[in-house]
């Protein structure tokens, strides 16, 4: 839990916490902007286009973050039917916020890979630390984010894709979907890890970084 740092390791704890709120802010933002890019600006009046973390923060889904390993953000409300695109319109709001989790792995793997070298600091930096927590937890929103699953993210790209012949799957997921996440973070977190691992795997991989924790 990430409380337990607080009173072990206070920097690595407040590390966390400045990644999460960065990390959380860009996702939600990036909902609300291609929402308002697409037609809708129903994030805009309700002040979610911006990049200041209170309008973006959960007060019980960050205290879980934080105290459980699990949470989440405020929802970024639009308006489907405001959209240019009314097929994949609602599909791509929900997809900028694990692409700009994407975006900022990328981001920050080059920095690890090219930048901080320059520095001359060593890898034990709080810095170097820092900066690897903000690959690590964007690359974990992202992919739980894309999991089809309602509410996440994944979930409206599965129902802009599937053929109307399997809507009684839609109906199910919709109505069901809560339930079935629920179960799959407390049954299947060993699944979870060890997709995470295999992309942080990846991301070490293809960048030529060492992440810690892994």
């Amino acid at each position: 839990m990430i409380i337990t740092l607080l009173f072990q390791q206070p920097v690595l704890f407040f590390a966390w916490v400045a990644a999460i709120i960065i990390a959380i802010t860009i996702h939600e933002f990036s909902h609300a902007a291609c929402a308002y890019a697409l037609g809708d600006p129903t994030a805009k009046y309700q002040g979610r286009l911006t990049l200041n973390p209170l309008s973006h923060l959960d007060p019980w889904g960050t205290l879980l973050l934080l105290f459980v390993g699990i949470g989440w953000g405020k929802p970024v409300p639009f308006n489907p039917y405001n959209l240019k695109n009314q097929r994949y319109g609602s599909a791509l709001v929900a997809l900028a916020g694990p692409g700009s989790n994407l975006g900022l792995v990328v981001i920050f793997s080059l920095i690890l890979r090219f930048i901080y070298p320059l520095t001359g600091l060593g890898t034990e930096n709080a810095l170097y630390t820092f900066l690897s927590l903000l690959v690590l937890l964007n690359a974990m929103l992202m992919i739980f984010n894309l999991i089809p699953i309602p509410p996440l993210d994944g979930s409206k790209l599965l129902m802009a894709i599937l053929p109307p012949s399997l809507d009684n799957v839609k109906i199910f997921l919709q109505r069901y979907g809560f339930f079935i996440l629920i179960l799959l973070i407390f049954l299947g977190r060993g699944l979870l890890m060890g997709l995470f691992g295999l992309v942080i795997y990846v991301i070490q991989a293809v960048f030529g970084i060492q992440l810690p924790f892994f």
